[in-house]
């Protein structure tokens, strides 16, 4: 007999189209196992995620940049085949806000933990998390928000240089515009530069305290909020190994106990009344050990099934188990579980792992994703190098005008100096 409700059928959705998302995958596989239907809502293109087993169906997502309406239209056709009530999995924040927001519109087709339809939004910005943690008094480091391109120069240097720079809302950042969601800001004519980039962007610029990197300083906490507000699987890891290395996603992951991480998890929740499932990045200053948060994710994280306990629940199951009214049972956590991606880390997967491991692409009773995964990254990883081995063409040489003889400049000209 199955853990979860298999009459009830999940939609995991996601409209960012990162190909290389392994957290997709590890919803599909946690729920699929489990016996129930995986309807995917994805761009799966050039994407392992296509390739699993457990995939009952995929369904066309909506175009890039949709708006709440267009995404409204596709839940709704997606229920219409369907024909039943269906738990769904938001696996990036533009769905997770979008989905929070339409909770009552899309039920009851759709089943969605119950909370201010606004929290996720407020969560998710970067400047808003700001607020959110002194009201609920926790650690987070020095947030600026310049209203110019001259305070945002201003700003950078009463920080002190370098300083992290992140646009407010980056799930709205455009796609193919070189825009990061997070960068480290060298000198305050690059944070001015950035600044003028606000209108492109869609969202504000922030700019933050540096925190250094260093060894046990990265943390992250996966966690469910269920119906009463306690917080129910997951639990605090560490990150071993980033991609890239200090400020990105976790390569390597470990579950380690931390009670002064849960703690913080803990009264975050309760200060907020959130609920559903949430993914919080730590990092511990190097000066005062405190825990600040840097990030509070309304959604999975992508490692979030390392903390899959020994009842076999993880955040997913968890949210399935308690919207579908089944009692969550008291697995005990498995400490010392590793998570491994294997990509980004391909030396760390062939190592030992005497507290048991999971790789985020190859499983044996689902191999194809993890061989598609090889095939797609060696392409991508050989593409990259060919821009930059292949030396582009130089450009022709301009003629040495004696200045007395130069013409005035063409318009083109004037643009490009």
């Amino acid at each position: 007999m199955s853990l979860l409700d298999t009459q009830v059928p999940a939609v995991v959705l996601r409209t960012d189209r990162n190909p290389f998302h392994h957290g997709t995958l590890g919803a599909v596989r946690s729920l699929g196992r489990a016996g129930v239907p995986v309807h995917v809502v994805a761009d799966v293109t050039g994407s392992p995620v296509g390739r699993s087993r457990y995939v009952t169906r995929l369904h066309a997502p909506p175009p890039p940049q949709a708006s709440a309406a267009d995404l409204l239209a596709v839940l709704r056709r997606v229920a219409g085949e369907i024909g039943q009530p269906a738990v769904l999995v938001a696996m990036d924040d533009a769905c997770a806000i979008a989905a929070a927001r339409l909770r009552e519109t899309l039920a009851p087709s759709y089943l969605l933990p119950e909370m201010p339809e606004t929290l996720a939004e407020r969560v998710a910005d970067k400047a808003e998390l700001a607020a959110v943690c002194a009201s609920a008094g926790l650690p987070h480091p020095r947030t600026l928000v310049p209203d110019s391109a001259v305070r945002a120069a201003d700003d950078a240097r009463r920080l002190g240089l370098p300083v992290v720079a992140k646009w407010s809302r980056p799930w709205l950042l455009p796609p193919g515009r070189g825009l990061r969601s997070t960068q480290l800001v060298h000198t305050a004519q690059q944070a001015r530069k950035l600044y003028e980039r606000t209108e492109e962007a869609g969202s504000p610029l922030l700019l933050q305290e540096f925190l250094p990197p260093g060894p046990d300083r990265d943390w992250f906490f996966h966690g469910y909020a269920d119906r009463t507000g306690a917080l129910r699987a997951g639990g605090p890891g560490r990150k071993r190994l980033a991609w890239p290395r200090g400020a990105g996603l976790t390569a390597v992951g470990r579950w380690t106990p931390n009670p002064e991480v849960r703690e913080l998890a803990e009264r975050l929740v309760a200060a907020l009344g959130y609920r559903g499932i949430l993914d919080l990045d730590f990092r511990r200053c190097g000066t005062t050990g405190r825990y600040h948060l840097l990030d509070f994710n309304p959604r999975p994280g992508a490692q979030f099934r390392l903390f899959a306990d020994s009842a076999g629940v993880d955040v997913v199951r968890a949210l399935h188990l308690d919207l579908t009214g089944r009692a969550l049972p008291d697995g005990e956590q498995l400490a010392g579980r590793e998570f491994v991606v294997e990509n980004y880390a391909p030396l760390a997967a062939l190592r030992g792992a005497p507290g048991g491991r999971e790789l985020a692409w190859y499983a044996a009773d689902d191999r194809r994703p993890g061989w598609a995964m090889w095939s797609l990254w060696c392409r991508h990883v050989s593409g990259r190098l060919r821009q930059r081995l292949i030396p582009r063409p130089a450009a022709p040489a301009t003629p040495v005008i004696p200045r007395a003889a130069s013409p005035l400049p063409t318009d083109n000209e004037k643009a490009s100096s």
